[in-house]
């Protein structure tokens, strides 16, 4: 928004959700910054449009997109003269990064005798123009690199969410070991998926925590330095690691990247992500998938290492947080709000933080519980009702979140699990098995699938 000095962009999108006449369609607005709205000016615009008294439609104007530049418009004084500007925006993007990131280490990684193999899905999304211009014309690598990069109204039929159900394709061609890398981006770019080879899935709150790690390995940060880092509250716990690491301010925000933004204007942060596949630092205010794939492309060509080396010695240094999220889509919004107001009465009940759960060899005390809520930092807002979480005395968590912004299809609850685990022997055991006595117990106080009437979630990340 910066680049051309605009006050703000309406953002026509259905995000990671299915498209087209039949499916999800949003209207986002992005103001100057670059980021989404804050409430202050969202709660403006809502004042404003009370007050509306008319409006004016236009149906006879025909603007070619494809032709650059300006176009002076006069419609009979219908209107007031205006003009439109057409700009390209992979070449505004491209731009950019080349001030960020060097080009040239990441192309003879593509391109020189030990050239890395790599498959990025597009998903027939917006980004297919900029990852055909950005990784294949300007950084070398071949053709084939690229798939699904033709944008689609109905994105070919599939939700265009970068997990590891959704883009099973990439996974399998992933799983052949042609490619050394692989990675995924949501319809409109600013979430993403990282695969090695073998389909070797890189946990996004265990990218973030490793990209803070080696932001050395990128010019624009050696150059500018690193002021601290954010993540949201159901974010794993691998990025407060590197933060206490590298001595710096690590900030837990409440979902949607407005937060980070805040951050960012006021000089806290300099790189911030979510547990949902999205991370972005300071040289915009959104999240931005493509610029994260070659975060971890320039990772792996300062480091010479494969996507699960580079995982499993971060894990070696930090220790590993294990991880994962159940998604239950398409719940009837008034059962799943019931079964939140329930489960949060019985969590923060006095007597439930006194209570022991075993499960198995395990046994799980409640240390504290709480509906979180966050005071920015930068103007003092508090935002309450942010997720329900359950802190057990060895630091695993439980955390459960509501969410109504899924396909338009119902309400989504979300549960969260988490265990840290420093052992280098016990590193490379399953996800399922580490969380499954927490997962056991989300079930057994949240009565989900007797309430729901579900025998298991759609997806689990």
């Amino acid at each position: 928004m910066g680049k051309i000095k605009a006050i703000g962009g309406i953002i026509l999108t259905a995000s990671h959700n299915p498209g087209g006449p039949a499916g999800d369609f949003g209207v986002k607005f992005n103001v100057a910054n670059g980021g989404p709205s804050p409430d202050t000016v969202m709660e403006r615009i809502h004042q404003v449009s009370r007050t509306l008294e008319e409006y004016a439609i236009c149906p006879d104007l025909r603007i070619d997109l494809s032709r650059l530049g300006r176009h002076d418009f006069d419609l009979e004084n219908k209107f007031k003269p205006f003009r439109v500007e057409i700009v390209d925006s992979v070449e505004v993007y491209l731009q950019m990064l080349r001030n960020i990131f060097d080009f040239s280490a990441i192309k003879s990684l593509l391109t020189g005798p030990d050239q890395l193999k790599i498959r990025v899905d597009a998903m027939n999304g917006v980004m297919g123009p900029y990852v055909r211009r950005i990784l294949c014309d300007e950084l070398g690598a071949p053709a084939n690199s690229a798939v699904n990069c033709v944008p689609l109204e109905d994105f070919g039929g599939r939700p265009p969410e970068p997990n590891m159900t959704y883009a099973s394709s990439l996974v399998d061609a992933m799983k052949g070991g042609d490619f050394g890398f692989g990675a995924a981006l949501d319809a409109d770019g600013d979430r993403y998926m990282i695969l090695g080879e073998n389909a070797f899935f890189v946990n996004p709150s265990d990218s973030v925590a490793i990209m803070a790690a080696n932001l050395s390995s990128v010019p624009y940060f050696r150059q500018l330095g690193v002021k601290g880092f954010a993540r949201s509250m159901a974010t794993s716990m691998a990025l407060d690691r590197v933060a206490k690491a590298m001595k710096l301010a690590l900030y837990e925000t409440p979902t949607g990247w407005r937060y980070f933004g805040n951050l960012m204007d006021s000089g806290r942060c300099s790189l911030s992500g979510e547990e949902s596949f999205g991370t972005g630092s300071d040289h915009i205010r959104e999240k931005d998938g493509l610029w994260s794939v070659l975060v971890w492309l320039s990772i792996m060509a300062t480091r010479k290492q494969s996507v699960e080396q580079i995982v499993k010695e971060h894990w070696a240094k930090f220790g590993r947080n294990y991880f994962c999220r159940f998604d239950y889509e398409g719940l009837d919004p008034r059962a799943a709000f019931y079964l939140m107001r329930d489960l949060e009465s019985v969590i923060l009940d006095k007597a439930f933080t006194s209570q022991k759960f075993a499960v198995g060899e395990h046994v799980y005390g409640v240390d504290r519980t709480d509906n979180f809520e966050y005071i920015d930092p930068v103007d003092g807002t508090v935002v309450r009702h942010q997720g329900l979480r359950i802190i057990f005395g060895d630091a695993s968590r439980l955390v459960f979140r509501m969410s109504g912004s899924g396909s338009g299809m119902g309400a989504t609850i979300r549960i969260y699990a988490e265990s840290f685990e420093r052992d280098p022997e016990r590193h490379n055991r399953e996800t399922q098995v580490v969380l499954g006595p927490l997962i056991a117990i989300a079930l057994k106080i949240s009565n989900i699938h007797e309430r729901t009437g579900r025998r298991g979630p759609n997806v689990i990340t």
